[in-house]
């Protein structure tokens, strides 16, 4: 039986997530005025709770399958690296689109949690897909993602005005490898992109004294499995080894305001057709998710 490609389909397939309209949705789950501030001072919000128990386990069920090689689906990814660092005492299995391969992962777009908050977020402005990540690390022998910038990945696409999600599918911890964030480093410049699976402090050499001292003050972000933490495309962010005893499973959801355009005049990601150089980034790939309620006015 051949895998159907869930790109075709740009709304929920399945009933994980109630179906709520954009000013039902708004007045359930907006993001507080403090929550807001907090992100656009510091880079990032977290600790905002996306999944119930429920939702969290029917994900947990189709990653299971999802990170075997011999998935039916597996041609679908854009990427798929079983073990990115490829050393065997450091893994990480790290890979995009499985949101065209299960239902779950493909609905988890249209959460209305993550819909409300991403929009706010990004100044009350309608939200489009980019593309999704996996990045799960065994128990005892997990390996890092080096610290980077997000958008030093982006720069085929623009203006800057993209947000990551990053939702933990098991409780994150220091101790099993959760994500860290360096405060207020989205008001850096953009810095060159870093070797992800490897080089952890690679970005070190980079940094002049002053932003030495606020990477010293870097921040772990603990979260229970089913909360997610939301940071800027230029915020400096991380994790390191898992030598604990339990897995670190997380998805990633990268999305941009609409209006967002392709900078380059090859595919922006494999498979996918190209978009022309200045050309808005729209289409099945990159759907849009979500427009505020008309009283949500746009900010700047």
């Amino acid at each position: 039986m051949s895998q159907r490609d869930l790109s075709q389909y740009a709304a929920p397939i399945s009933d994980l997530f109630p179906p709520l309209s954009a000013e039902e949705a708004w007045e359930r789950y907006a993001l507080s005025n403090e929550q807001v501030d907090f992100f656009h001072e510091h880079g990032y919000l977290s600790k905002v709770k996306l999944l119930e128990e429920e939702e969290v386990g029917r994900l947990r069920e189709e990653l299971e399958a999802l990170v075997q090689p011999d998935h039916p689906g597996n041609h679908l990814f854009y990427e798929y690296h079983s073990n990115e660092s490829g050393d065997p005492d450091a893994v990480l299995f790290h890979s995009l689109g499985h949101w065209r391969i299960t239902p779950g992962f493909h609905d988890v777009l249209w959460n209305p949690r993550f819909l409300v908050a991403a929009s706010q977020l990004l100044g009350n402005r309608a939200v489009r897909f980019w593309h999704d990540q996996l990045f799960c690390k065994p128990a005892r022998h997990g390996g890092v993602v080096a610290w980077h910038q997000d958008y030093s990945y982006w720069t085929r696409t623009g203006p800057i005005q993209h947000l990551t999600c990053w939702t933990a599918l098991d409780d994150a911890t220091p101790e099993n490898g959760c994500l860290q964030y360096v405060p207020g480093s989205h008001r850096w410049k953009l810095l060159d992109k870093t070797t992800l699976a490897n080089d952890m402090e690679g970005l070190y050499a980079q940094l002049d004294a002053e932003q030495r001292r606020a990477f010293d003050q870097r921040v772990a972000v603990e979260l229970p499995a089913g909360y997610a933490t939301f940071h800027h495309p230029l915020l400096v962010h991380g994790s390191y080894h898992n030598r604990s005893e339990r897995a670190r499973r997380a998805f990633v959801l990268n999305v941009f305001a609409d209006g967002t355009r392709s900078n380059v005049t090859e595919e922006l990601l494999k498979g996918v057709p190209v978009v022309p150089k200045g050309e808005r980034m729209e289409g099945r790939f990159f759907p849009l998710l979500f427009t505020p309620p008309a009283g949500a006015q746009a900010q700047s």
